[in-house]
This record gives C-alpha cells, structure tokens and sequence, in this order.
C-alpha cells in the first residue's frame, strides 16, 4: 500500500471580476474545507487581479486557511495567459496537490491551460469530490488519499469516478451550484501571502479596451421557489402558464434544455447537468418527463410537485407529490387557487 504524499495544500481559484468574487469559488470552498481537513492539510485560495486585497478578508471567512494574492495592474482583466502564468508559478512554488475551479467560463477556459502547462490531469464539469483509496490492478498497488473526482459520462446514463494518482496537482473543474454555500464565520481570519508576479506586456495577448459583463435574468440558485417546464408544455404559448404560476407563487421560471432548445424560454433558466443545479424550497415540475441529467440539477429540492400526462413518467420518482394531468387544465387551476387565497 503506497500513501500520497498529503503534505501539499488545497488550493481554489477564487475567481473575481471588477473586484467581485464569484459565487462559485466560495461555494467551493466548503467541499475544499472538508477535503482539506480530512487529508490534514490547509485550505488557501488563489486571489488574483488588481487592488483585490479587500476581498481577501471574504474568503477567510468562508473557509480559506491562507489566501495566496497577485496583484498587478497587467491582471486587472482576466486574460488566459497571464492567469496561466502566474498559476503555474505559484504551482511549482507551492506544490499543492490539489487545485480546484468553478466550471464557470473563465474556470473552463483557465483550468486546461493550466493542465496542460503542469503536465497534470483534469476532470472537467465534477458533481462531487471525496478523497478515497485507488487499487491499480495490474501491480497489486494501493494508493491512499487521492483525490476522487466524480462527474456524470456517457450523457448522465452513468456516474464516473475519476482519478490522478501519478500526476501532480490533482485538478478539476466542478459545476456552479453543485455544492452547498458555507455559512460564513465573521470572525476567522487566514494568513495572506503576498506574491510578486513576474508579468509583463509581452505575457498578455490581447489588449481589452473595455469589458462588459452581462448580469443573469434569473437567479435560480437563490430561489426558494422555482416552476420549471419542460418539452411537454408543447409550445412557447403554453409557457407563458409557467411564468405565470412562478409569479403567483413569487417563484423564479425554470426550464429543462429540451425546452430551452425548442426555444420555449431562453437558456438562462436552464435547470439540469448542461445547466444549472437548484435547491429550493418547494420545485413544480411541469411537463418534464424526468430524464437523470435534469433530475441530477433539481433532486435535492426540499419539497418536489410534479405535475404530467403519463403516470409512467420518470419525474414522478424523485416527486413528493404527484398530479397526472393535463397541464393547460390544472395550472390554470392552480393559479386560480393561490390568487383566491392571496
């Protein structure tokens, strides 16, 4: 039985904008902190950007044991390769042996650079991350205390576990949504290290005259509740019964991709493994068949209604409560019943 070498830290990439940290670095690092304690080790997070100090303090109190800072007015705007530069100096500096993105599309765009550069494995889109123990078959060799990197393949029909255990760091990208916001505690604080980067002109491709970020319609992952349609509504008039009902009920209109492909309602409201992974109080599901890449993004709501024409349909497995019914009969229904009460 061989044992990894646990000695390298945990590292997140905590992904900024205009001095903004995303939502997803902060979401990581709650499964980083659990990661990072059981193998024993330090949670740090890699700050980088322009005058960004100030949000330092953030990410210690979401769990960063050490916050590693680059700052440089050549990495005011993100750009692939200097970001990829200044990570893979800070990686050969540092060693640590785990380095996680968000699977947003800076994070995608980023972490294969950096995979890449560092000769080093990278699993893209993960679920979920545990730190488990690796049998190679042909040696009769165990590997303790690697990274299992898991994510969904062949189009959702299976659950992968992936694994490094000969080349490192051990990378992936994980999807927004997928892990659980930490509580933050205000009064923890993390050791900032300050690192010069050695950047220059010539290490910026482009020369960005101005960025513009576009803020999401809606925010599904703060939702409390959300209605979502699927390929059974049947058309983009029927979908305006959905929008409706999310706003009797103040809710947020969600959508599988089927329904976003048939351009029901666009992209942005998409719910599922190709989308976004909700966990709200209360989901109505409506005319959605059930299929596991949507199930895999909405599953952990608190209270699921399910409302289709086929008593056989998937969705009603994971529903707590189940109505079989012609939608354009019980959502108006149910509209009338919730303005009644209001």
């Amino acid at each position: 039985m061989i044992e990894v070498n646990t000695a390298g830290e945990v590292w997140i990439f905590a992904e900024q904008h205009n001095g903004k940290l995303a939502d997803t670095p902060l979401e990581l690092l709650s499964k980083g902190r659990e990661l990072a304690d059981k193998l024993g080790v330090k949670l740090a997070a890699i700050l980088i950007g322009d005058k960004v100090e100030a949000i330092s303090d953030r990410l210690a109190k979401y769990g960063a044991d050490k916050v590693y800072l680059c700052e440089h007015p050549l990495l005011e705007h993100y750009q692939t390769t200097s970001y990829t530069k200044v990570i893979c100096e800070l990686i050969e500096k540092h060693k640590p042996q785990i380095v996680l993105y968000g699977a947003t599309s800076c994070g995608r765009d980023l972490a294969p650079r950096i995979a890449s550069a560092s000769k080093a494995g990278l699993t893209a889109d993960c679920t979920d991350l545990e730190i488990g123990n690796h049998e190679v078959k042909k040696t009769n060799t165990v590997y303790e205390n690697l990274l299992l990197q898991i994510r969904p393949a062949f189009g959702g029909n299976i659950i992968a576990t992936i694994i490094n255990y000969d080349r490192w760091p051990q990378m992936a990208t994980v999807r927004e949504g997928v892990m659980p916001m930490p509580v933050p505690d205000v009064n923890r604080k993390a050791d900032l290290v300050i690192e010069k980067p050695n950047i220059t002109q010539a290490d910026l491709a482009l020369e960005i005259i101005k960025e513009h970020l576009e803020e999401k319609k809606v925010n599904l992952k703060d939702s409390r509740i959300i209605v979502a349609g699927g390929a059974g509504v049947g058309s983009k008039e029927n979908f305006q019964l959905i929008w409706d009902l999310a706003h009797c009920l103040g809710g947020a209109p969600g959508a599988t991709r089927a329904a976003s492909d048939l351009g029901f309602i666009d992209e942005g409201h998409q719910i599922g493994q190709t989308g976004t992974t909700v966990r709200p109080s209360l989901y109505i599901a409506i005319g959605i068949s059930g299929a596991i890449q949507h199930i895999a993004g909405m599953s952990d709501s608190q209270k699921i209604i399910a409302i289709n024409n086929d008593p056989k349909a998937p969705i009603f497995g994971v529903a707590h409560y189940k109505i079989v019914g012609d939608l354009n009969e019980v959502v108006p229904m149910m509209i009338k019943a919730i303005k009644e009460k209001v």
